[in-house]
């Protein structure tokens, strides 16, 4: 929570910044992809919010193009002004982002603190990345921000008291020393890579275990760490320490999770919580987020997540999808799990299908139905077969305990008798074993 702020070069302290968000609704070129610009701001609300900051008005200015030097008309930030003293807002929030002139030229006018919503989106990654490799991604992301408007912001980049959009890499410096920006950017970049080599060598050990992973995909706050939660409950060695943070807000969680879990049938499985998206997510922390998003690369199953009260849910999962792709990662196999049916007016929840389910995570309507198409999807490709392995052939018993859950075996007079699900490359290799009936 950010709640020590300069206003008029006073401190206050334990009070939250207060802001004023601005919107600009492009009238032209409209295409049926777009976020209406109620939900934007509404979901920008909710950004301020989640950033520590307290929310006091609304401006949206309907116009047909950006203005270069203001992004909107001067005749509107002049009005914006004048609201803004009305509400004794500390800051005033653009709803995009901004070129560092842009906002050089807007605080001139207004004479309060500019944050366009790409600096308050990393704001918040900054506040939440727990772990070394978050916050290293997060730093990174926003000296990339920063290195072109240098010489744009003027004091905006000089600033050096508390409060949103201040955070981060040596603001006292940034519009004196490229050299220091690149020079960090170049050990952060060094430092990512040892990061990802690890996880490189921790992916390859669970390739050869052959345990399936599952991954988390959607918007934040659509709920894929209460799933998590909800999910790893199924594993004998659960325990509450191992839940992870959930709150109903934007960006509650950041860091990547990886749990273990198991089927109805008993068969382990991971599962990976990844970092949510939102509209408008700067490319910059696309780009510094990819080594941890393409956990989904190597999962077996994707769980695209959506907000089922969501008015803009069909937008979002279009994002989602998009960013998929981006990644490479559009042609896996993927369960669409629309969440929150307890928060529907509903008196029938809608039918599930083998690849969509409705449930709500928080109440524990249909999980049932989501770990069986869970399961479904898991072993579609795994033979479940009766082996009789001759006691010489321990060695090989001893690996399908390594690799599989074995639903049930005993020592007969003639060998190991099991029953265990292979996957097709050990089907083959060990179907000489398939007990005959």
């Amino acid at each position: 929570m950010l709640n020590d702020l300069s206003v008029n070069n006073h401190k206050i302290d334990n009070e939250p910044e207060k802001a004023l968000c601005v919107g600009l609704n492009i009238t032209s070129n409209k295409n049926s992809s777009d976020v209406n610009i109620e939900d934007s701001m509404a979901e920008l609300k909710e950004l301020v919010l989640a950033a520590g900051a307290e929310v006091v008005g609304e401006v949206i200015q309907n116009r047909s193009y950006i203005e270069t030097s203001t992004y909107l008309g001067s005749g509107k930030i002049e009005e914006i002004k004048i609201y803004a003293e009305s509400l004794d807002a500390t800051m005033i929030v653009f709803n995009d982002e901004l070129s560092g002139a842009q906002i050089r030229n807007i605080e001139n006018i207004i004479g309060k603190k500019i944050i366009d919503r790409t600096i308050l989106i990393l704001d918040i990654f900054a506040q939440r990345a727990l772990s070394k490799e978050g916050k290293l991604q997060v730093e990174l992301a926003q000296l990339k921000y920063r290195l072109p408007r240098l010489y744009g912001m003027g004091g905006q980049m000089s600033r050096t008291g508390a409060g949103i959009g201040t955070r981060g890499p040596g603001e006292q410096k940034l519009e004196k020393d490229k050299r220091h920006i690149l020079n960090r950017a170049a050990v952060i970049r060094k430092e990512l890579k040892q990061v990802v080599k690890n996880r490189d060598i921790q992916r390859s050990q669970r390739s050869k275990n052959k345990i399936p992973i599952v991954a988390l995909v959607g918007y934040t706050n659509a709920g894929k760490s209460t799933i998590l939660n909800e999910i790893i409950k199924t594993h004998p060695d659960y325990e509450r320490e191992k839940e992870v943070f959930t709150k109903d807000m934007l960006f509650a969680t950041l860091d990547v999770t990886l749990r273990k879990a198991s089927l109805p049938n008993k068969k382990e499985f991971l599962i990976v919580d990844t970092v949510g998206f939102v509209s408008k997510l700067p490319h910059d922390l696309i780009d510094a987020f990819k080594a941890t998003l393409e956990e989904v690369l190597y999962a077996d199953l994707i769980l695209h997540v959506i907000d089922s009260t969501n008015s803009s849910s069909n937008i979002q999962k279009t994002t989602t999808e998009s960013v998929l792709k981006d990644l490479g990662a559009d042609d896996k196999k993927t369960i669409t799990v629309y969440n929150k049916i307890d928060k529907l007016d509903l008196d029938i929840y809608p039918k599930n299908h083998d690849d969509l389910v409705y449930i709500s995570a928080k109440k524990g309507i249909n999980m049932d139905k989501l770990m069986n198409l869970i399961q479904n999807c898991l072993m579609e490709n795994t033979y479940k077969v009766n082996l009789l392995l001759p006691f010489d052939k321990g060695n090989i018993f001893n690996l399908i305990k390594e690799k599989y859950h074995i639903d049930e075996f005993e020592y007969t007079e003639k060998g190991i008798d099991l029953v265990v699900s292979l996957d097709e490359e050990d089907y083959n290799l060990y179907k000489e074993y398939i007990k005959i009936k």
